[in-house]
Protein backbone atom coordinates (compact mmCIF):
# COMPACT_ATOMS: atom_id res chain seq x y z
CA UNK A 1 0.00 0.00 0.00
CA UNK A 2 1.03 3.34 -0.95
CA UNK A 3 1.81 5.92 1.63
CA UNK A 4 1.88 9.66 0.71
CA UNK A 5 3.55 12.22 2.13
CA UNK A 6 2.84 14.95 0.22
CA UNK A 7 -1.14 17.01 -0.09
CA UNK A 8 -1.42 20.39 -2.17
CA UNK A 9 -5.31 21.49 -2.31
CA UNK A 10 -5.87 22.55 -5.69
CA UNK A 11 -9.43 23.20 -5.56
CA UNK A 12 -11.39 24.57 -2.74
CA UNK A 13 -15.30 23.89 -1.70
CA UNK A 14 -15.79 27.81 -3.36
CA UNK A 15 -13.77 26.81 -6.04
CA UNK A 16 -15.54 23.59 -6.87
CA UNK A 17 -18.72 25.33 -6.42
CA UNK A 18 -18.25 28.10 -9.21
CA UNK A 19 -16.33 25.25 -11.38
CA UNK A 20 -19.55 23.61 -11.13
CA UNK A 21 -21.89 26.52 -12.06
CA UNK A 22 -19.48 27.12 -15.33
CA UNK A 23 -19.83 23.63 -15.88
CA UNK A 24 -23.84 23.48 -15.77
CA UNK A 25 -24.32 27.06 -17.62
CA UNK A 26 -21.74 25.13 -20.36
CA UNK A 27 -24.04 22.10 -20.59
CA UNK A 28 -26.81 24.69 -21.33
CA UNK A 29 -25.46 26.64 -23.85
CA UNK A 30 -23.37 24.33 -26.14
CA UNK A 31 -27.30 22.24 -25.82
CA UNK A 32 -29.09 25.22 -26.76
CA UNK A 33 -31.11 23.89 -23.71
CA UNK A 34 -32.28 21.45 -21.52
CA UNK A 35 -34.16 19.32 -24.61
CA UNK A 36 -33.29 15.48 -23.77
CA UNK A 37 -30.95 16.14 -21.77
CA UNK A 38 -29.73 14.02 -19.15
CA UNK A 39 -26.94 13.49 -16.45
CA UNK A 40 -25.28 10.30 -15.32
CA UNK A 41 -22.54 10.15 -13.10
CA UNK A 42 -19.92 7.30 -12.43
CA UNK A 43 -20.28 5.54 -9.02
CA UNK A 44 -18.74 7.31 -7.02
CA UNK A 45 -17.87 11.03 -7.15
CA UNK A 46 -19.19 11.16 -10.72
CA UNK A 47 -23.33 10.84 -9.03
CA UNK A 48 -22.69 13.17 -6.74
CA UNK A 49 -21.47 15.83 -8.67
CA UNK A 50 -24.39 15.02 -11.50
CA UNK A 51 -26.21 15.65 -9.09
CA UNK A 52 -25.00 18.89 -7.87
CA UNK A 53 -25.24 20.10 -11.74
CA UNK A 54 -28.83 19.15 -12.24
CA UNK A 55 -29.83 21.44 -9.39
CA UNK A 56 -27.56 24.07 -10.55
CA UNK A 57 -29.14 23.40 -14.07
CA UNK A 58 -32.77 23.35 -12.27
CA UNK A 59 -31.76 26.46 -10.40
CA UNK A 60 -31.69 28.91 -13.70
CA UNK A 61 -33.18 27.21 -16.21
CA UNK A 62 -36.50 26.01 -13.95
CA UNK A 63 -36.11 22.33 -15.11
CA UNK A 64 -35.39 19.11 -13.56
CA UNK A 65 -32.86 17.03 -15.80
CA UNK A 66 -33.08 13.68 -15.28
CA UNK A 67 -30.12 12.33 -13.32
CA UNK A 68 -28.66 7.99 -13.08
CA UNK A 69 -25.56 6.77 -11.60
CA UNK A 70 -23.71 4.14 -14.02
CA UNK A 71 -21.52 1.59 -12.40
CA UNK A 72 -18.51 0.28 -14.63
CA UNK A 73 -16.89 -2.09 -11.91
CA UNK A 74 -17.72 -4.75 -14.26
CA UNK A 75 -16.80 -3.04 -17.56
CA UNK A 76 -13.12 -2.44 -16.86
CA UNK A 77 -10.26 -3.93 -18.64
CA UNK A 78 -8.12 -4.40 -15.42
CA UNK A 79 -10.47 -6.77 -13.74
CA UNK A 80 -8.07 -9.95 -14.61
CA UNK A 81 -5.39 -8.22 -13.08
CA UNK A 82 -6.92 -7.14 -10.02
CA UNK A 83 -5.53 -8.75 -6.53
CA UNK A 84 -9.36 -8.15 -4.88
CA UNK A 85 -12.57 -8.35 -6.88
CA UNK A 86 -14.02 -4.84 -7.35
CA UNK A 87 -17.03 -3.35 -5.13
CA UNK A 88 -19.64 -3.35 -7.43
CA UNK A 89 -22.29 -0.68 -6.47
CA UNK A 90 -25.81 0.60 -7.84
CA UNK A 91 -26.21 1.32 -11.59
CA UNK A 92 -30.00 3.39 -11.36
CA UNK A 93 -30.89 5.12 -14.48
CA UNK A 94 -34.39 5.84 -14.22
CA UNK A 95 -35.12 7.09 -17.85
CA UNK A 96 -34.83 5.55 -21.28
CA UNK A 97 -31.41 6.67 -22.69
CA UNK A 98 -32.63 6.13 -26.52
CA UNK A 99 -32.12 9.21 -28.33
CA UNK A 100 -31.06 11.55 -25.44
CA UNK A 101 -28.20 13.62 -25.14
CA UNK A 102 -26.56 12.17 -22.09
CA UNK A 103 -23.61 14.36 -19.95
CA UNK A 104 -21.61 11.91 -18.66
CA UNK A 105 -20.17 12.74 -15.61
CA UNK A 106 -16.76 11.93 -13.63
CA UNK A 107 -14.72 13.67 -10.91
CA UNK A 108 -11.14 12.83 -12.31
CA UNK A 109 -9.90 12.13 -16.28
CA UNK A 110 -6.78 10.23 -16.03
CA UNK A 111 -6.14 8.03 -18.57
CA UNK A 112 -9.48 7.46 -19.87
CA UNK A 113 -10.32 3.55 -19.37
CA UNK A 114 -13.05 4.29 -17.04
CA UNK A 115 -14.50 6.69 -19.58
CA UNK A 116 -14.36 4.10 -22.32
CA UNK A 117 -15.77 1.50 -19.67
CA UNK A 118 -18.96 3.61 -19.29
CA UNK A 119 -19.36 3.71 -22.38
CA UNK A 120 -19.73 0.49 -23.17
CA UNK A 121 -21.87 -0.15 -20.18
CA UNK A 122 -23.95 2.99 -21.81
CA UNK A 123 -24.22 0.96 -25.07
CA UNK A 124 -25.33 -2.03 -23.62
CA UNK A 125 -28.58 0.07 -21.84
CA UNK A 126 -29.11 1.55 -25.32
CA UNK A 127 -28.30 4.19 -28.06
CA UNK A 128 -28.23 7.43 -26.89
CA UNK A 129 -28.37 10.02 -29.65
CA UNK A 130 -25.21 11.73 -28.33
CA UNK A 131 -23.20 11.11 -25.22
CA UNK A 132 -20.65 14.34 -23.87
CA UNK A 133 -18.26 14.12 -20.76
CA UNK A 134 -17.99 16.75 -17.68
CA UNK A 135 -15.39 16.17 -15.51
CA UNK A 136 -14.44 18.37 -12.34
CA UNK A 137 -10.71 17.63 -13.13
CA UNK A 138 -8.55 16.61 -16.01
CA UNK A 139 -5.02 15.43 -15.27
CA UNK A 140 -3.88 14.46 -18.26
CA UNK A 141 -2.26 10.78 -19.03
CA UNK A 142 -4.26 10.08 -21.41
CA UNK A 143 -4.11 6.06 -22.50
CA UNK A 144 -6.87 6.77 -24.69
CA UNK A 145 -8.22 9.06 -27.17
CA UNK A 146 -11.22 10.39 -25.05
CA UNK A 147 -11.79 14.44 -24.03
CA UNK A 148 -13.82 15.98 -21.84
CA UNK A 149 -16.22 19.00 -23.25
CA UNK A 150 -16.72 20.35 -19.82
CA UNK A 151 -13.69 20.39 -17.43
CA UNK A 152 -13.65 22.16 -13.91
CA UNK A 153 -9.68 22.66 -14.25
CA UNK A 154 -6.87 20.81 -16.23
CA UNK A 155 -4.35 19.97 -13.56
CA UNK A 156 -0.92 19.00 -14.44
CA UNK A 157 0.23 16.33 -12.54
CA UNK A 158 2.96 13.40 -12.30
CA UNK A 159 1.91 9.26 -12.68
CA UNK A 160 3.27 9.34 -9.53
CA UNK A 161 0.58 11.75 -7.52
CA UNK A 162 -2.58 10.70 -6.94
CA UNK A 163 -5.37 13.22 -7.65
CA UNK A 164 -8.58 13.00 -5.01
CA UNK A 165 -11.48 14.55 -4.77
CA UNK A 166 -12.88 14.76 -1.29
CA UNK A 167 -16.57 15.61 -1.23
CA UNK A 168 -17.89 15.12 2.78
CA UNK A 169 -17.58 17.77 5.33
CA UNK A 170 -14.22 19.38 4.20
CA UNK A 171 -14.74 19.72 0.62
CA UNK A 172 -11.77 20.07 -1.85
CA UNK A 173 -9.80 18.64 -4.23
CA UNK A 174 -5.67 17.67 -3.17
CA UNK A 175 -3.11 16.39 -5.02
CA UNK A 176 -1.10 12.98 -3.04
CA UNK A 177 2.28 12.14 -4.10
CA UNK A 178 3.82 8.44 -2.51
CA UNK A 179 6.24 8.59 0.01
CA UNK A 180 8.49 6.32 -2.58
CA UNK A 181 8.12 9.35 -5.32
CA UNK A 182 9.73 11.70 -2.68
CA UNK A 183 12.44 10.05 -2.18
CA UNK A 184 13.62 9.65 -5.23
Amino acid sequence: MLKFNYMKVILSSEEIERALSRIAHQIVELNKGTKDLCLIGIQRGGVYLAERIAEKIESFEGVKVPVGALDISLYRDDLSRRKTVPAVRKTDIPFDITDKKIILVDDVLYTGRSIRAALDALMDMGRPGEIQLAVLIDRGHRELPICAQYVGRVVPTSRDETVEVRLSEEEKVVILKSSRAVEQ
